[in-house]
């Protein structure tokens, strides 16, 4: 299950050395994970949330390999993956592509928790549509 989107980088995002500031790229994939998440996976933030069910970030990983700059047009994609081990996360490969060189890659594990409290899990909904989803090991950094 793969995704992207198109995004311009944005003159407040840039820096004082004409370059996009390290803190925006994450924000980029947010916005193309969370389309993911809600097209893709059918899962509404807004929803869940009034539901009591909260898709919370647990870890990530990026790695910067070139620079944004004002005005350029880039592609973010998004791809779904199952824990290798199990576990009721989910992981998201992304990269941010300019001139379809890789500017930004990335891995952001989520799961689901219940609003008053509970152990991590992953609604039924979502599962059904992971069930051809790959799997991902993730390497403890910490």
């Amino acid at each position: 299950m793969s995704y992207s989107q198109i995004y311009i980088a944005k003159e407040e995002h840039i820096d004082v050395q004409g370059i996009m500031d390290g803190l925006y790229y994450p924000f980029y994939m947010e916005w193309c994970r969370h389309d993911f998440i809600r097209e893709v996976l059918g899962f509404d933030f807004e929803n869940e949330a009034r539901n009591g069910v909260y898709m919370v970030l647990s870890s990530y990983c990026l790695n910067f390999i070139r620079s944004l700059k004002k005005g350029d047009e880039f592609s973010v994609t998004c791809e779904v993956f199952r824990d290798k081990d199990k576990l009721p996360k989910l992981h998201f490969k992304q990269t941010i592509l300019l001139n379809k060189k890789v500017v930004t890659k990335a891995v952001f594990s989520g799961t689901c928790i219940p609003a008053a409290g509970g152990r991590p899990y992953l609604p039924e909904t979502v599962l059904e549509k992971l069930k051809d989803a790959s799997e991902l090991e993730i390497l403890q950094m910490i």
